[in-house]
């Protein structure tokens, strides 16, 4: 029988709550402690979940045995915590975007290689039967052009960080770092972008320092090239997401929400594995009972690959040119 894995949390509100749930639903895990700056919140958690509640993550290092942690933050928050927590020789797991500033990252990384710990990023559109089924089929296509979108509206009241350019990156940054991501998982390495973007529509949003549309265009490794569009101003609803990979064959891979097709129908088949997929949980602990690293899909260095991406699209847009995305090794 596989051991049981001890797991603490540092960050208990949005997407923490998805990973609580499905933990609580595994055998063989133990949530062990729950860690929040918000006292109530944390306490509401342990309510639901169990565990000890903590407001220090300090605290909850030096007085729970633990095997994992899971980071839920917000990308400005990403830094001591996790360093610390893979120094003691943690596995870590860390919601995207991974980090606001690249130099963070890449000392984050740098401790993650040293101490040997398992790693995954929250990138959970890689685990699913369309993600491993589009990218086996394009695997050995040519690609000429990938164009996606990602629009939406605002999350959260005048309060959230989300708005706050400072804090959450922007919605490419931020939220459109699922499609950038899947795009990498796809079609491979992007190393330029040119990122420009306006503020005319959500003017009238208090507290709101992100641009509402941004358009970034994409050179791949392989020579293709392509592009992202994202909006915030949708708050009355509406909007979606599209990824679209045009390719030999004069054809088009259309991949959406947890479907893909292609145009025209006849041009080829995309088959699709039946059966469950392993949630990013599920593979996340398993790697971890089984020392079996190839279950993880994204690492803290690839997941700082699709960070590193938006970063120096958001460097291009301040400087109005051209960047290179940084390799990450």
């Amino acid at each position: 029988m596989s051991h049981s894995v001890k797991v603490g949390f540092v960050g208990t509100g949005g997407i923490a709550n998805s990973h609580l749930r499905n933990l609580a639903e595994m055998e063989n895990v133990h949530i062990a402690a729950l860690c929040d700056i918000d006292e109530a919140r944390v306490n509401a958690a342990v309510e639901t979940y169990g565990g000890h509640a903590y407001t220090d993550y300090r605290r909850m290092f030096d007085e729970i045995d633990l095997d994992a942690v899971y980071f839920c933050l917000p990308p400005f928050a990403h830094a001591d915590a996790e360093i610390i927590a893979a120094a003691r020789g943690f596995h870590l797991f860390v919601q995207k975007p991974v980090v606001l500033e690249l130099e963070t990252g890449i000392r984050i990384a740098e401790t993650i290689q040293k101490s040997g710990v398992i790693s995954c990023v929250g990138y959970q559109g890689r685990y699913s039967n369309v993600a491993t089924a589009t990218r086996d089929f394009l695997k050995d296509k040519t690609i000429g052009m990938v164009a996606c979108h990602r629009w939406g509206g605002v999350p959260g009241g005048p309060s959230h960080w989300w708005r706050v350019m400072e804090k959450s990156g922007g919605m490419l940054h931020e939220q459109a770092t699922h499609q950038l991501d899947m795009i990498r998982y796809t079609a491979g390495e992007i190393v330029e972008v040119y990122k420009i973007d306006a503020m005319k529509i959500n003017i009238d949003q208090e507290n709101h320092t992100i641009p509402d549309a941004e358009v970034v265009t994409l050179q791949f490794e392989s020579g293709a090239v392509g592009y992202i569009s994202t909006s915030a101003a949708l708050i009355n609803g509406g909007g979606g997401s599209r990824t679209d990979f045009i390719i030999e064959g004069h054809c088009i891979v259309q991949l959406g929400w947890g479907e893909v097709r292609i145009v025209p129908e006849d041009a080829a088949t995309i088959e699709v594995p039946d059966g469950q997929a392993l949630s990013i949980d599920e593979a996340f602990i398993q790697a971890i009972q089984t020392g079996d690293r190839s279950l993880i899909r994204s690492s803290y260095f690839d997941g700082l690959k699709s960070a590193a991406v938006s970063i120096a699209a958001n460097q291009s847009s301040h400087e109005h040119r051209p960047v290179r995305a940084p390799a990450i090794s």
